[in-house]
């Protein structure tokens, strides 16, 4: 647990909102906020032919950085575990 502007939260425990998602992570010694996901859109990540392009458009096997919202957006496409798994 840690304290974003006053709050406890869970770190990097992806939540959902809407049709987005949020993550707080610690970023060196502060907890900072990643909003990523398009509320317009939806996962389809069952076809593979789908999850290969978007791995490839996000060029997700160079995703290191947990306060970047491309790298939970990589670990939602993975194929190894479900978004329920992860949220």
């Amino acid at each position: 647990m840690a304290e974003f502007q006053g709050k406890k939260v869970s770190l990097d425990k992806p939540t959902r909102i809407t049709k987005k998602f949020k993550v707080y992570v610690k970023s060196g010694d502060k907890v900072k906020k990643v909003m990523f996901g398009d509320p317009n859109l939806s996962i389809k990540r069952q076809s593979d032919a789908k999850r290969k392009s978007f791995r490839a458009r996000f060029k997700c096997s160079t995703a290191r950085d947990k306060t970047k919202a491309r790298y939970w957006s990589c670990k939602m496409w993975e194929k190894s575990k479900k978004v329920s798994d992860i949220v």
